[in-house]
């Protein structure tokens, strides 16, 4: 009688064996959409056996763990390349604005160039015109606006950079603050023995995103629970304790900092990575260097043509006149040792208002005056256009072109790198999703297994039932 009770109680155990295995098939189905998922499977383990006559019987089967299919390696390596599709992937918007800005086509910087420079050629041809005088005014004030509206849109695409930063900062702090949690979940459950499965999974989906956005790094500490710090060391998530990144408004200035125990450390550069690294770069490394180009570029212009005007002469026979102003805008000086053209583009303006100063002829011999057909100063600033070079080397056209083609070539390889790193994540994507995804096909067969298991062992404990209920009707 014995042994049929021990025959019962190991088909009861493959029964429930065989009904949680179907039950995990099931959460596996449900989940073959949800990102970061990881298969999970029932660890069996039989029951110790029995010494019974002489021989020893198995006591059935256990469920010993649900474990879940995770390679570390592939982990990591997603990890890292979000790294670079993050700081790709923040460059991109940027850059393509600068494109839009300092365009290649037939209406940008170098075509007002062009346009001033020619006006100065048709008035040599009648120096003693009002009408050919007001077109290089109109001119000289349509480039300066040019130069204006350049500054302006790098001011708002800066604008546009900080305000991205800030909406994403909100974001990265509400994944800092669930790591910890589920630090804190994950260390609760797996004390206990048990796995905390979907919860690794979570964390495991936050550390990716905090990569693309924050370029984090990661370490699984003693007790299971995910250390994360920025790319100089900054701590983020230390066990169950979260850090907060907060954007500091300083005027039109966005400043990030770190609070971390009381404390407030700034974050710079080098202290970032992902997404927020490709956005700080451009905004505090490249906007930079194109607008320098851009300052340079109205400087060396409104310094040659001031050269050439101011030792001109008007129609009044006035000499000792500029044509372009590019006074420093005021407040505090920049720091030293300046560059002379800091903000000419921004302060480029035309000073001459009466059309009759503009010196088109040469200065005359005092007390001479100013002859009426005299151009010789009009060809002069009209040959500056082409006969002037930038250090030695580039014509303000070709200077301009430079400026265009740097905006281009960044752009074009933040391109081709964006293209690699998404390649790269998706191919490693696909190794994850094959090693650790849901297959539906594999679920069908292991459901068909499971199922004949379980009616298998309904089988098998119904006949035990039949045969004690033989031996009882022995009895009687």
């Amino acid at each position: 009688m014995s042994g049929l009770f021990s025959a019962l109680n190991a088909g009861k155990t493959a029964l429930n064996v065989n009904q949680k295995s179907i039950e995990i098939i099931g959460n596996n189905i449900s989940n073959v959409n949800t990102e970061g998922y990881s298969r999970q499977s029932a660890d069996l383990s039989p029951y110790p056996s029995m010494n019974f006559g002489g021989f020893f019987i198995g006591q059935g089967v256990v469920v010993s763990n649900v474990s879940r299919d995770h390679d570390v390696f592939v982990t990591n390596m997603l990890q890292d390349k979000s790294i670079e599709y993050g700081l790709q992937n923040g460059q991109t918007r940027a850059l393509a604005e600068l494109e839009r800005v300092f365009n290649i086509s037939e209406e940008n910087i170098s075509t007002d160039i062009n346009r001033f420079f020619d006006s100065w050629q048709e008035l040599s041809a009648n120096p003693s015109g009002l009408v050919e005088r007001d077109i290089v005014i109109q001119r000289g004030e349509l480039l300066a606006e040019k130069f204006h509206n350049s500054i302006n849109d790098l001011n708002k695409i800066k604008d546009n950079i900080n305000d991205s930063l800030l909406s994403k900062i909100d974001g990265v702090n509400s994944q800092i603050s669930e790591i910890a949690e589920l630090n804190e979940r994950i260390f609760t459950i797996e004390i206990q023995g048990q796995q905390a499965n979907s919860a690794r999974d979570r964390r495991d989906m936050l550390a990716k995103d905090l990569a693309s956005s924050l370029g984090i790094q990661s370490y699984q500490d003693s007790k299971g629970m995910l250390a994360v710090q920025l790319p100089g060391g900054l701590p983020l998530v230390q066990g169950n304790m979260a850090m907060e990144i907060e954007g500091v408004q300083n005027g039109s200035d966005l400043d990030l900092v770190l609070h971390t125990g009381g404390v407030t450390r700034p974050i710079g550069l080098n202290n970032l990575g992902g997404e927020f690294q490709g956005l700080v770069n451009i905004r505090d490394q490249f906007i930079p260097s194109v607008k320098d180009d851009l300052d340079r570029l109205a400087w060396e212009i409104s310094g040659a043509v001031n050269t050439a005007h101011y030792a001109g002469a008007g129609l009044d026979s006035v000499t000792n006149r500029n044509f372009f102003s590019t006074n420093q805008a005021p407040g505090p000086p920049p720091p030293s040792p300046p560059d002379p053209w800091i903000d000419a583009a921004r302060n480029i303006s035309v000073v001459i208002s009466d059309s009759s100063h503009v010196a088109a002829a040469e200065a005359p011999t005092v007390p001479g005056t100013v002859s009426i057909g005299d151009n010789r100063n009009a060809l002069k600033i009209s040959a500056i256009g082409e006969d002037y070079l930038i250090d030695g080397i580039d014509s303000f056209g070709a200077y301009y072109g430079k400026l265009t083609a740097k905006i281009g070539i960044e752009s074009n390889q933040n391109q081709l790198a964006l293209g690699g790193a998404e390649d790269a994540m998706i191919q490693l994507q696909n190794i994850r999703d094959g090693l650790s995804g849901v297959s539906l096909e594999e679920e069908m067969i292991n459901l068909i297994q499971y199922q004949r298991g379980f009616e298998s062992s309904a089988k098998f404990l119904s006949i035990v039932d039949e045969m004690m209920g033989s031996l009882l009707n022995l009895k009687r």
